[in-house]
């Protein structure tokens, strides 16, 4: 009768993330070493300097002016098409989607939640901080700017800073913040600094943000890479916790732990004739012989023995008499040649 039962979908999964329970040993979580600070503590300047030039109606707002009227996008038509298709990169539902799907793969790889748990929290740092630095300074953009020369904030309006800049960088940057060697590490961020640059620019071109709301939106992402170490230890609890409660799920439901599939076997060598009669049996004529089944060497009950130290056997079928001072299997002469051990004959 067979009780063995049928595992779903998720039991599948989970048993392929119980296979590797423990963290890749070569695997480097960031943590927040004083360079790192230093960063952090800079960019931050750098964010409340633009946020003060914009505040008090400084150079920089004049500087937005001049390149609203300058158009861009009437400067240089031939390449609007493309940039309407490349400002994809930094829209929110998209890229999440995509590197969602990469760090899914790369969770199943790596038998962790940690790239998945990663890009969930810094997503939500973004909607957190963004979100409420867009509604709280309420800046009108340029195509709904009222007052030439003024800077346009407190008047209900949610572009400053730029949320597909900041989430461009946050988006592609967490690739390079979850590589696994720092070769990787380099180029994923000199493609992500590229892709969200571009990113900011295009949407200048297009005239839908400030020049200022663009330099503020990639130092709002970068303060959220920057701060991402300090959600590692969260990241780690949750992590276990949602195993926790598989655990929990399990145990109620009274089912036992999925057991890691079997490593299947080797196929066994094809035996000579020879072969087969030393180990009792003669294949049929006609047939491929075959060794019979044996246990793996790494499950042999016994230490290994060398050759000399195993006692002879005189295999089965054998007409040769036992000597009592001869060992029954003495070394054996090399072979003649085929002409020398059986001469031709006329026919």
């Amino acid at each position: 009768m067979r009780t063995e039962r049928n595992l779903t979908r998720l039991d599948r999964v989970f048993a392929r993330l119980d296979r590797e329970p423990e963290r890749p040993a070569h695997i480097d979580v960031p943590r927040m070493s004083r360079h790192r600070a230093v960063l952090f503590a800079a960019t931050l300047a750098f964010y409340l300097a633009i946020v003060w030039a914009v505040a008090i109606t400084s150079w920089l707002v004049r500087f937005d002016w001049q390149v609203m009227f300058f158009r861009p996008y009437q400067q240089w038509p031939e390449i609007h098409a493309f940039l309407d298709y490349y400002v994809v990169l930094g829209q929110r539902g998209p890229t999440a989607v995509m590197i969602a799907a990469w760090l899914g793969w790369r969770s199943w790889r790596q038998h962790t939640l940690r790239p998945l748990l990663t890009l969930g929290a810094s997503l939500l740092l973004l909607n957190l901080t963004v979100g409420a630095a867009k509604l709280g300074m309420g800046r009108l953009g340029p195509h709904y700017a009222i007052t030439i020369g003024s800077n346009e904030m407190g008047l209900g309006g949610d572009i400053f800073p730029s949320g597909h800049t900041a989430n461009a960088v946050v988006t592609w940057g967490i690739l390079a913040y979850l590589a696994s060697t720092p070769r990787a590490r380099r180029w994923l961020s000199a493609l992500s600094a590229v892709t969200s640059l571009g990113v900011g620019l295009t949407t200048v071109y297009l005239g839908t943000h400030w020049l200022s709301d663009v330099l503020l939106g990639w130092a709002a992402g970068l303060l959220i890479l920057l701060a991402l170490p300090w959600c590692e230890p969260l990241i780690a609890r949750s992590e276990a916790g949602i195993f926790a409660l598989r655990d929990l799920w399990r145990t109620r439901r009274g089912l036992a732990p999925v057991p890691a599939p079997a490593p299947v076997p080797l196929p066994s060598p094809v035996m000579s004739p020879r072969a087969a009669a030393v180990d009792g049996e003669l294949p049929a004529r006609g047939t491929v012989p075959s060794r019979p089944a044996r246990s793996p060497v790494h499950l042999a009950p016994g230490p290994h023995t060398a050759r000399s130290e195993r006692t002879p056997v005189t295999p089965a079928g054998s007409r040769r008499p036992t000597h009592p001072e001869r060992p029954p299997h003495p070394e054996r002469p090399a072979r003649a040649s085929a002409a020398t051990a059986r001469p031709l004959t006329g026919g």
